[in-house]
């Protein structure tokens, strides 16, 4: 008789409150629907377990969840909108978490550290990839026995293809995780190594992992590590390399299609088992607002997509967006932003060309900058302009500038150090100064740095959080807040679908 009053009792209560609801004022509120449609949605959602054919990790270099909320306002100011309520691919994913970036000797970390995380399941030192953290940074006789196993060589032995893209040198710290090991980064080429070590440069390492059947595609900027002093590229660009070897000739001799530009990467044959190697610059790729005679970041994923997918086996693909990064450190804006929605571009062409029921596909940043937003600022506010007063009779805001109390406007974001700063070092190597009066035209300008805090020549990276964004199988397993190293392990237990046996120390 109990059971039956509280079953009851149970009913009336769901009863009451399903009426309460429709009950409410605010019911019939846009806001309140859309919130409802989204738990619905949820409600919906269900984990995926089978074994992940093939892993997409994505990562913005330096697009953590500051960097991520402007590339969002700048993307949706840019289709018409207000920015803030527009959705990037990325943010569609069901499946989220925060990421703890510290390296194991750092509070904050450098792209080294973290990309290791991600490729090989631990925490490591500032400057080394892939090496324990036993050993001292630049140790070259200590890193020789210290290296990791890295997730790309882990899938190989799985017979899965591997690709490696980047915006970046593709020797640079976060796309040489995929497939090299090196106790500082800096030695992308034999110029840089220590007298008397024996370790393989980063460019060394990527072609013998070419010619050892690890590295299927590697595409990117980075030309002049790869070719000696004396040897001028496709753009009259020296060399860097002084043991005189040519290791594009080399990648060539082993069977790899070399490109080096916007037409003979139109012109590949992707899908023939031959290696593919991608060195669209001597250093960096150009940024997006400046892009010419090189593809995209879309374009490149698109290919590697291609090619990889031929192997029925599947395959491992990190994308890098690394010169979100680089925008961030030179304090412009609109090129952060602009790469930034480059990378999204990317990520929307994966999704459209990949199922997520056998495709595991993890978007995230390896750190974040030291960018900040200013307040309050009325919506629609430009991205990259002034901080206009909110609208109390509308939605949009005002046109009219919100001031400091030095008079002057301010911009919506800004940095806290950086070369922007609005301290100028003096004569007496003092620094003084006051901000100057700035025009929306001035703030919106492509090459404007954003006011910055402490003068610095490079604006620095931040230890906070970033965030992880994961859908596919095993994606749910991303939830709460993780340690970086983390994401290399929800990477291992989705390729092997769970079935995970326990990493033996003998």
């Amino acid at each position: 008789m109990k059971t039956v009053s509280l079953a009851a009792l149970a009913f009336a209560l769901s009863a009451s409150v399903s009426f309460a609801q429709d009950a409410l004022p605010q019911a019939g509120n846009k806001w309140f629907t859309d919130a409802e449609a989204v738990i619905q949605q949820r409600l919906a959602v269900q984990p995926i377990v089978g074994k992940a054919k093939n892993v997409i990790l994505f990562t913005a270099d330096g697009n953590g969840v500051g960097t991520n909320y402007a590339i969002r306002l700048f993307s949706g100011q840019q289709a018409g909108g207000l920015g803030d309520d527009y959705v990037q691919p990325h943010e569609t994913f069901p499946h989220v978490a925060l990421v703890k970036t510290y390296s194991s000797n750092g509070q904050t970390p450098d792209s080294a550290p973290t990309a290791a995380a991600m490729n090989s399941g631990i925490k490591t030192k500032n400057g080394m990839i892939n090496v324990l953290d036993s050993v001292n940074v630049s140790d070259c006789a200590a890193g020789a026995s210290a290296g990791t196993k890295t997730f790309a060589e882990i899938v190989t032995d799985m017979g899965k293809s591997v690709g490696v893209l980047s915006t970046a040198r593709i020797t640079h710290a976060t796309p040489a995780a995929v497939y090299a090991r090196a106790v500082n980064r800096d030695w992308e080429d034999n110029s840089k190594l220590p007298e008397g070590c024996a370790q393989k440069d980063i460019a060394d390492q990527l072609i013998e992992q070419m010619k050892a059947g690890v590295i299927d595609v590697a595409m990117g900027g980075g030309r002049g590590h790869f070719l000696p002093k004396g040897v001028k590229d496709v753009e009259d660009k020296e060399g860097k390399r002084t043991d005189g070897r040519d290791l594009v000739e080399e990648a060539k001799a082993a069977g790899a299609q070399v490109v080096f530009g916007q037409d003979d990467f139109a012109a590949l044959t992707m899908g023939n088992n031959a290696p593919v190697l991608g060195l669209f610059e001597s250093s960096h790729m150009k940024y997006e607002a400046d892009r010419t005679g090189e593809p995209s970041l879309a374009e490149m994923t698109e290919a590697a997509i291609k090619a990889l997918g031929q192997n029925e086996n599947g395959f491992y693909l990190s994308v890098e967006g690394g010169r979100v990064d680089h925008a961030n450190h030179d304090g412009n804006l609109y090129r952060t932003v602009t790469d930034g929605k480059a990378f999204a571009d990317a990520i929307a062409k994966a999704i459209e060309m990949t199922n997520a029921e056998d495709t595991l596909i993890i978007v995230t940043a390896d750190h974040e900058h030291a960018i900040a937003f200013n307040g309050y600022c009325g919506r629609g506010s430009n991205i990259l302009g002034l901080c206009m007063k909110e609208n109390e009779k509308g939605v949009e805001h005002t046109g009219e500038a919100e001031v400091a109390a030095d008079g002057k406007p301010y911009t919506v974001a800004g940095f806290l150090n950086g070369a922007g700063a609005v301290l100028v070092e003096q004569a007496d190597k003092s620094f003084a100064g006051a901000r100057p009066d700035l025009t929306e035209e001035q703030a919106t300008d492509k090459d404007y740095l954003q006011q910055a805090l402490i003068p610095m020549s490079s604006e620095t990276h931040s230890g906070e959080d970033v965030a992880v964004y994961a859908r596919g199988p095993w994606a749910h397993l991303f939830g709460g807040v993780i340690e970086q190293n983390v994401i290399f392990h929800v990477m291992n237990h989705a390729v092997n679908g769970g079935e995970m046996k326990k990493a033996s120390a003998q």
